[in-house]
């Protein structure tokens, strides 16, 4: 994968995950579709999720800069 899409992926992952993480989308689309069970163990998933996103898009930002 390139650099530019990299850090295309990156920064649309860590923009989706801090969504999900501060506010609340995926409490309200779970309630509508039943799923509010799942809702406590969000954080276990959406944090380290957002944290991978974050490094993806400084290494995507070091190998651009690198280059």
């Amino acid at each position: 994968m390139s650099d530019k899409g990299l850090l295309r992926l990156g920064i649309f992952g860590t923009v989706l995950a801090a969504l999900c993480c501060f506010t609340p989308v995926l409490v309200i689309l779970f309630g509508i579709l039943g799923l509010a069970s799942v809702v406590g163990y969000l954080d276990l998933v959406l944090l380290p999720v957002l944290a991978g996103f974050i490094l993806l898009t400084i290494y995507a930002l070091w190998r651009r800069n690198a280059a």
